[in-house]
């Protein structure tokens, strides 16, 4: 269910479970072991997650939940944390290649990523209000932190499923890419059913493009970028500035720093170690 391709220091994430992707306790674990060797890759510069077929993620397993009692729902959603919060702490950029639906646990997923790429086929939403349940993977916190409470609130309690250029409007999707395969004229191809046919190779593409573009830089300097930044949303700005100027003042002993300025004096590319 969970397949995993290296390519130039590049890991991208497959998540397979058709039709829909969605997340059971068998896909959340495997997913869950399988970023223990990433997080210990030394060649590693970043991960792309993206979904098989037509969707990212379509939501966790409601058969499976359905059946829940309390002390079943909690260690599903500790492991469905875990497993998410394992993903956002990887020590490089993750960058989501959203294709299809993303809902509930498929927008929580692409929360816990650094950056998210949306085909124009995305659909985004936290649902869960509609099943009497709310967000457990995150998401009341993610997404309040990504676009702010209001918006929040307003899309976890109504439900509602919103769109790939309306995910980008609200600053949920940094980057938006084609969706559809075309024809000679440019025009959507079409199925037997006349339906457009879903691409996603555009959203992977871009976030091929932007994972090797991140991987051209220092990778300590991105490390401590993620660092600042993340731990930083839950100190003041005082303390964030802090912590910011203890990672700024590290890197000056490190290969990489003398190397990026030396290079950049004599203005040539960097050739960076990650030292």
């Amino acid at each position: 269910m969970i397949e995993i391709k290296r390519e130039n220091g590049i890991a991208v994430i497959h998540v397979d479970n058709p039709p829909m992707n969605v997340l059971c306790s068998e896909l959340l674990m495997e997913l869950h072991e399988a970023l223990a060797p990433l997080e210990e890759d030394d060649e590693l510069k970043a991960v792309i997650v993206t979904g098989k077929g037509r969707a990212f993620v379509a939501g966790a397993d409601i058969k499976e939940m359905s059946e829940m009692s309390f002390d079943d729902a909690w260690n599903f959603v500790e492991l469905g944390q875990g497993t998410l919060n394992r993903l956002e702490e990887l020590p490089v950029p993750v960058i989501a290649a959203v294709n299809g639906f993303a809902l509930g646990g498929g927008t929580e997923l692409a929360l816990a990523c650094d950056i998210r790429i949306a085909s124009e086929t995305a659909k985004f939403g936290q649902p869960e209000v509609n099943l009497g349940v709310i967000p457990g993977f995150g998401g009341t916190q993610r997404l309040a932190r990504c676009i702010g409470p209001g918006k929040a609130k307003e899309l976890i309690y109504t439900g509602d499923i919103i769109d790939a250029d309306k995910a980008y409007q609200i600053g949920l999707v940094q980057q938006l890419v084609r969706g559809y395969k075309l024809d000679d004229n440019g025009e959507r191809l079409k199925d037997e059913n006349g339906r457009p046919v879903q691409d996603n190779e555009p959203v992977l593409e871009a976030a091929m493009e932007m994972a090797l573009k991140i991987a051209g830089k220092g990778p300590v300097a991105i490390n401590n970028a993620k660092i600042a930044i993340n731990e930083g949303l839950d100190l003041t700005l005082y303390e964030g500035l802090e912590l910011e100027a203890e990672l700024f003042s590290e890197l000056f002993d490190t290969q990489d720093q003398k190397e990026g300025m030396n290079a950049f004096m004599e203005k040539r590319k960097p050739e960076f170690k990650g030292e």
